[in-house]
């Protein structure tokens, strides 16, 4: 193996920490513990502990709250019981600032330590949601809703207006950075835009304004397996809410349907753009792009570089719809790098 002591980190300064947490401890749960020595880190505001660690061939060890040793991140390592272990690898498991939007990735670059996602410069621009569509606004191979950006402090009467006559309604209001749907409203009236932007600030200081796009709603995962980017199979959602939320996502309100229900064709359609969209970001580790279908083609929505990965999130429904093992799979990202 390439590595020794893989570093799992998870936690983050954003509301999706829980969420993080728990992919955090799946992710960590499933490499493999006769090959790695496995180290959770909880890592929120600046405080990077560790929560748990799993040497190799032996149990895993967790530490109560009050005793977890602090992260040295001057070289970004962790004193155990009087031992000096250094992380040689990082699996970056927080959803939101700072591991999604190529904060961690850069104090990682600087120290010279390999992770599991793209690069901090890739990372920045497809955590913003309206730069990731400027990177793909001039490409062939997939559709863009219409959108405005406007930023806080920006007169809203005056941008609420100018949305009604170049979008139209419905709209969805999606603070740029950020994901698990917190900030996100669908707004089918100028009265609602208030306090639609009001709530999508509270995650960020600029929001994005897209055409509602109707249609069917599917997500695809891309992946490098250091040898080509590989796609996984596709998912159609199917939620009960007026649109896949927060709710939808966690709380059991939508079908996820895994391979989906859908020709041949249109399946390599999907997985084929979105390897193209894996390529053409400059994308690394395992990425997920989420897509309506409209009457007029498929319609890109956004890129997850740092996906779910609860047994129950998508892309490890994707790992065993492929019938793939993931703890193989997850050697395999860590082992690409």
């Amino acid at each position: 193996m390439k590595y020794q002591n893989i570093a799992v980190i998870y936690g983050s300064d954003s509301s999706e920490w829980e969420v993080s947490c728990r992919s955090g401890e799946f992710t960590a749960s499933r490499i493999d513990d006769s090959k790695y020595s496995i180290y959770e880190i909880f890592a929120r505001f600046g405080k990077w502990y560790l929560v748990s660690f799993r040497k190799r061939g032996a149990m895993r060890i967790k530490f109560p709250e009050e005793a977890r040793p602090e992260v040295n991140k001057n070289d970004f390592s962790v004193n155990i019981y009087g031992e000096h272990i250094k992380f040689d690898f990082a699996f970056i498991m927080q959803h939101g600032t700072p591991g999604e939007n190529g904060l961690l990735q850069g104090y990682l670059e600087m120290l010279g330590v390999p992770f599991s996602s793209c690069r901090s410069f890739v990372a920045a621009v497809t955590f913003d949601k309206y730069s990731c569509k400027s990177y793909l606004r001039d490409v062939d191979f997939v559709r863009l809703a219409p959108d405005m950006l406007i930023r806080k402090g920006a007169d809203v009467e005056a941008f609420t207006e100018a949305v009604g006559k170049k979008l139209g309604w419905p709209v969805f209001v999606k603070p740029t950075s950020g994901g698990s749907s917190f900030g996100v409203t669908k707004v089918h009236s100028a009265a609602k835009m208030p306090q639609a932007l009001s709530c999508a600030f509270m995650e960020g200081a600029a929001v994005i304004v897209e055409k509602a796009i109707e249609g069917r709603e599917f997500t695809c995962a891309a992946y490098y397996d250091g040898k080509d980017v590989k796609a996984l199979p596709v998912i159609e959602i199917v939620t009960r809410n007026e649109y896949f939320d927060y709710d939808a996502k966690y709380n059991g309100s939508s079908e996820e349907i895994c391979p989906a229900k859908i020709d041949d064709a249109l399946a390599s359609s999907i997985k084929d753009v979105t390897c193209k969209i894996y390529k053409h970001l400059g994308c690394a580790g395992v990425v997920r792009a989420d897509y309506i279908l409209g009457e007029d083609g498929l319609y890109f929505l956004e890129v997850n570089t740092i996906p779910g990965m609860t047994n129950a999130s998508l892309v490890p429904k994707m790992v065993r719809a492929a019938g793939l093992d993931m703890t193989d799979f997850l050697t395999d990202l860590i082992e690409s790098v």
